[in-house]
């Protein structure tokens, strides 16, 4: 059996850390030091923005690292807001997010999340991601308004928005659960940290 890994997860979001941590308990290969960092914002595909920000965060601090980015995309919109929801949110917040669909029929979309890993601290080694992806559509936000665009997610298959979930459901089909998985499953089956 490899041995646990210690990983500086970079991220300013306590609530991500918090999920993060809940949804691995019990798992014995890695273990996350939090560690806040303000990166750059970066441009472009979900996978560019989490590669770049990972190569960022192993050049400054020199460790091995993971660093989380999340998207929300409207299928309306070929994926967009995507990766720069997080800016629609702070603007719109989720009754915004929500009328952004308003001039569309479709209301599909889907939530998707990317941690990109460096294992060694060096920027200049390659980056591996993990993603997960869940499926579902754009309602009117309810629930507790305390986790982003949560209120205003429903996945496919429930009743309820993300935000109206149980946490413990919600960590059991989320698009950071499913990426968590694999990168859980990689860390089981490696010694490279």
């Amino acid at each position: 059996m490899s041995q646990r890994k210690t990983v500086s997860f970079v991220t300013g979001n306590k609530k991500k850390l918090e999920e993060v941590v809940a949804i691995l308990k019990g798992n014995k290969s890695v273990e996350f030091v939090h560690t806040p960092l303000d990166l750059p914002e970066y441009q472009g595909t979900a996978e560019d923005v989490s590669r770049e920000k990972c190569k960022e965060a192993a050049r400054r601090l020199k460790t091995p690292v993971i660093v989380e980015d999340t998207c929300l995309c409207f299928n309306a919109m070929n994926g967009l807001p995507g990766p720069y929801v997080k800016w629609f949110l702070k603007e719109l917040g989720p009754e915004g997010i929500h009328k952004m669909l308003d001039g569309w029929e479709d209301k599909s979309a889907y939530a998707l999340c990317t941690f990109a890993y460096n294992a060694t601290g060096n920027a200049n080694d390659p980056v591996l991601l993990f993603t997960g992806k869940c499926e579902g559509r754009i309602v009117s936000p309810r629930g507790p308004r305390d986790f982003g665009w949560d209120p205003t997610f429903q996945p496919d298959g429930y009743n309820e928005t993300y935000a109206e979930m149980a946490k413990d459901e919600k960590n059991k089909i989320s698009h950071r659960s499913r990426a968590l998985c694999k990168m859980a499953e990689y860390f089981e089956k490696t010694d490279d940290g």
